[in-house]
Order: C-alpha cells, then structure tokens, then sequence
C-alpha cells in the first residue's frame, strides 16, 4: 500500500469504534430508503389491486411500518450527520497538531526558503477540506453503494429488460465522470496554491505595516494584493467550469434516466410487460439510484479538494528535519561553557559558496568574546551554529569536548541564551513573555528576572504592570523596552552560555546604556559571544575576534587590537569619525 495512503488511513485509528458505528447508521439510512418504496409497492400493488378483505387495516399496518423504517431513518441520520462530522473535526485536529509539531522540527534552513501565509494555508484550509472528505467519504459511499446495488437488484426483479435500458447509460456517464474528475483535480490543488498566496501576502503586508505606511507605498501593497487576489480568481473560474460541466452533465444524465423509464416503462404497459404500480415504484426507484449518483458527485468534489490538501499536507510532513537528534545522543547534565570550533565551514546551499570556511576558534568558560567584523562575513551565522539552527557542512563544533552533533537538540538549546536585535514577543502579557524562559516560573521569579535586566521600573509604571497586554510583537513598548524584556527571559531561562546578536544596534544611546548593562550582568560567569556593530559596546571584552571573508582575521583585546593597527583599528576609527 502506498504510504501516503497509509497515513491517509492512519487517522482513522483513533475513531475506530465512532467510524464503525457511522457506517452501521449509513448502512440502516440505506436500507430504510429502500424499503419504503417496497412498502409503497405493497400498498398499491398487493392491497389495492388484490381487493384484500381487511384492505384498510392492512394500509394503516403498513403505514405504521413505514413510519417506524421513516423514525429510523431520521435518527441514524442524525447520527450520520452530527457524529460523523465530530469524527472529522477530530481528525482535522489530529492532523493540524501533526503539521504544527512537525513544522517546529524544521531547521531555519526550511523557513529561509518557505512564506509563512502559504504555510498557515495548509494548516487552516487543507485541513479542514480534508476533514470533510474524511467524515463524508466512508458514508458517501456505503450509502451509494448500497442504494445503487439495492435499487439495481429490486429493479431487475421489477422488470430485468427495463433496468437492463436504465444501465446502458452508466458506462457513458462513468467516462464522463473520469475525464471531469481529473480536470477538477488540477483545478483544485492550482485554486489552493492561489488562496495560499493570497494569504501569505496579507501576512507579509500586515507584518510590515508600518514600513507600509511610512514609504506611503499603501498603493504598491494594493496593486500586489489585487495581483494575487485576480490569479486566485482566475482559478476559481476554472474551478467553477469544471463543476458545471460536472454537474449539469450528470444532472442531465439523471433526467435522462428518468425519461426513459416513462417512455420505455409506458411501452411495457401497452404491450401488457408492465403494470402501473410497478412503474410507479419503478420511478421511486429511479430518485433512489439518482441519489447515490448526487451523493458521488459530491463525493467527487469532497475528494478532489480533499485530496489537493491532503497533497499540500504531506508535501510539509514528508520534508525530513534535517536537523535531529543522532542515535544515542547524550543528554546534558551539566554544562562548563567550554566551546571549540575545529575546522569549520558552512554553506547555506550546496550550489552557493560558503559563508564561513575552516574556522578554528576556542572560547573559555565564563569567558566574554566580541565578534565583529564588516556585514556579510559571516558572524551571525557563526554563532547560529552554536545551537545547531544550521548544520555544519564541514568540521566539528564541541561544547566541553563533546560534539554537539552528539547531544540531543533540545538539551543543547536548553543551555544556550540568545538575544537578537530583532526581539521578538509574543501576543500576551508582559508577565507571559518573560515567563517564555521558563514556562513554569512563578510571580517572583519573573519580578526577579525583570530587575535583573533593568525591566522592573518601566514594567510596574505600565497601566497593568505585569498584567499589561504588549499587542502583537510588543507594538505597544519602545525598541528598548522590548529589549530589556527579552534579556527578562534569558535571565529567567540561566543557561551557562549566552549569544548576543547585535542586541543594542538599534537602539538610542539612553536604551543602549540600560541594555548594555542588563548584558553585562546576565554575562557575569557565562560563557558569552557578542556580535557587535558598535565597537564602543565591546571594548570591555576579555577578547575581540576579528572576522573577514578569509576567516579569523585578528583576536585580541581593545588595546591589543588598536595597537596592532590593522582590520580592528580601521573599523574602530571610521566609527570615530561618524
């Protein structure tokens, strides 16, 4: 068996007993649908034309039966129909939590390359148009099967030639279905790729409103959205075409049916093959074995958007993490700070050059070493490496002698603080993203964090104070504010070693000495790598590195390094004189 189908079926495991009773109530709706024409038969056939004695008696008897088959029916329907799509709401959830915990898998090598709206698309509406065909499937067609093979066989002992017409016209209407089945696939899975763009638009417009709104470039985004929002159009145009001709096709086919047995059936009476009883319940018959092929019809559509989803889905959960944990890596119990890069290069893609090449570099527990260098050689993505969000292509890098390679992701990134420049916080409380460090803090320990990183007296003259609410990203707070916030969390996280990314670069000169501070006390006993732009933050640095495109080009202190007059000394000077 395939293995997508495999994991298509997988999801059903759960639900076993809730799809078996599903079915069981499918099962009675069909044959409640096809008995009461049988029942109608009797009345009109059995007691009217046979001139029975107790004829009135008889016709209340069977009206009471077909309003117990008509009870029944209406309750495993209503079984059918609330049940049946709990089950596929569960199961939608199953499958979204699966996307999203293996989304968190991926290296930030599969998010450089990937628009976060064409994601969300995948979670939100592949997913539901799957739980659909998940609830509607297995029912559609047991429901259709039975009535289809139910009607065909109660027709045949009717009248066999007349049935025998009736299906002629089914190899027809099969190739029809065929040929538009394929036509509405592909329109599908082109129409969900365009609501995917639509969305990863709107989601790279809103993030960005302020840059938006501060080129005045409102017109530039409009003229963008309206782009995708016509491609997205354009194939539902072709969505649309396909299902009218689907379906005004097997409409006509059905009226065909229909037609057919009036005039074939009207000759059967003349010829004396046919009495009008059977032809009525020949029509009833009809409407039957038309209603399995509306229920495919719908099935058809349930499916083919189902399935472009169910594609798109497995398209993500098939990407294996190319970062994970190594069989039988360590757990970290304890953690010096030692760390050494041997040898190291790293690309982002096999076709591109490297942009760091045979690094060797040692750093000293508790010790506090700047990283500086002009844009582009390769700073930020050195210290990425540390917690292995990029893989080495070439080299080792070891955390107390031991390769990180060899230790479980998780532990490795438990004991490593990063603070970038660009802070990100979550919709929330300030309470709630400090307490992101260590999701099980208490009230103290986040108070505790927050004077630690200079938060404390800015936090309580909020209208709120921890209970304040930030707004998406911490609009709502100052560059510096949300920097202090940031460092919060890392405080309350303490892991021995801490990265630093160009945490002040964008701040004014009055956050910058509040941040520098914070640093400065959550770097005390820590093994600490800071990237610097501003060469004046690190000149208290046990060592400075020096790097170019050649490598590690200088390390030594500030003095040292001045002294030298070489690639530090120029950049120190020409931030001097600007």
């Amino acid at each position: 068996m395939n293995s997508r189908v495999k994991r298509f079926l997988s999801y059903y495991r759960p639900y076993r007993r809730l799809l078996v009773a599903d079915l069981v109530c499918a099962f009675v709706v069909s044959a409640t649908t096809l008995l009461l024409p049988l029942c109608a038969r009797y009345i009109t056939k059995d007691i009217l034309e046979g001139n029975m004695p107790n004829a009135l008696s008889q016709i209340y008897l069977m009206g009471a039966v077909m309003l117990a088959l008509l009870a029944l029916h209406i309750v495993c329907n209503s079984f059918v129909d609330f049940q049946g799509h709990m089950m596929g709401a569960l199961m939608e959830r199953d499958l979204r939590a699966d996307l999203f915990e293996h989304l968190q898998k991926l290296s930030f090598r599969f998010y450089d390359e990937q628009r976060t709206g064409q994601l969300m698309t995948r979670i939100t509406n592949d997913s539901f148009d799957l739980s659909e065909l998940y609830h509607h499937g297995p029912e559609d067609i047991i429901i259709s099967l039975l009535n289809f093979v139910g009607a065909f066989v109660i027709m045949v002992n009717i009248n066999a030639r007349l049935a025998l017409i009736l299906f002629l016209f089914l190899p027809v209407m099969a190739i029809y279905a065929y040929y538009l089945n394929v036509r509405l696939k592909r329109s599908y899975r082109q129409s969900k790729d365009r609501i995917g763009d639509i969305n990863a638009q709107v989601e790279d417009t809103l993030a960005g409103i302020r840059t938006v709104n501060s080129f005045t470039n409102e017109g530039v985004e409009e003229q963008k959205f309206t782009h995708a929002n016509n491609r997205f159009v354009e194939s539902r145009r072709d969505v649309y075409r396909s299902e009218m001709y689907y379906y005004s096709g097997l409409i006509g086919f059905t009226q065909l049916l229909t037609i057919a047995v009036i005039i074939f059936g009207g000759v059967a009476i003349v010829h004396g093959a046919l009495d009008l009883p059977d032809l009525l319940t020949f029509l009833l018959y009809v409407g039957i074995l038309i209603e399995p092929i509306r229920r495919f019809a719908n099935f058809t559509r349930l499916y083919q958007e189902g399935i472009a989803g169910f594609e798109r889905i497995m398209e993500v959960l098939e990407i294996e993490p190319d970062i994970q944990d190594a069989p039988g890596a360590i757990e970290l119990t304890h953690v010096v700070g030692d760390l050494e890069f041997r040898d190291v290069s790293f690309r982002y893609r096999n076709e591109h050059g490297y942009v760091i090449k045979n690094i060797s570099l040692q750093i000293k527990a508790g010790e506090y070493v700047a990283i500086v260098g002009s844009s582009g050689v390769g700073k930020t993505t050195l210290c990425s490496l540390i917690p292995r969000f990029y893989e080495v292509n070439e080299g080792q890098i070891l955390l107390d002698g031991k390769d990180i390679r060899r230790i479980r992701l998780r532990s490795l990134r438990k004991h490593i603080g990063v603070v970038q420049q660009d802070v990100y916080l979550f919709a929330g409380t300030v309470a709630d993203n400090i307490r992101y460090g260590k999701p099980d803090a208490c009230r103290a320990e986040i108070v505790e964090a927050a004077k630690q990183a200079n938060a404390h007296d800015f936090i309580i003259a909020l209208p709120d104070g921890y209970d304040t609410d930030i707004g998406q990203r911490g609009v709502k707070l100052s560059g510096g504010q949300k920097q202090r916030l940031s460092i919060a969390r890392v405080f309350l996280k303490n892991p021995p070693i801490l990265i630093f990314d160009e945490a002040t670069s964008s701040l004014d000169n009055e956050s910058e000495r509040a941040v520098q501070e914070s640093l400065e006390k959550l770097a005390n006993n820590r093994t600490t790598l800071v990237i610097a732009h501003r060469l004046s933050t690190v000149r208290n640095a046990e060592r400075i590195i020096v790097l170019t495109d050649n490598g590690i080009n200088e390390q030594g202190t500030h003095e040292t390094l001045i002294a030298l007059n070489g690639a530090y000394a120029n950049l120190y000077n020409m931030q001097l004189r600007m």
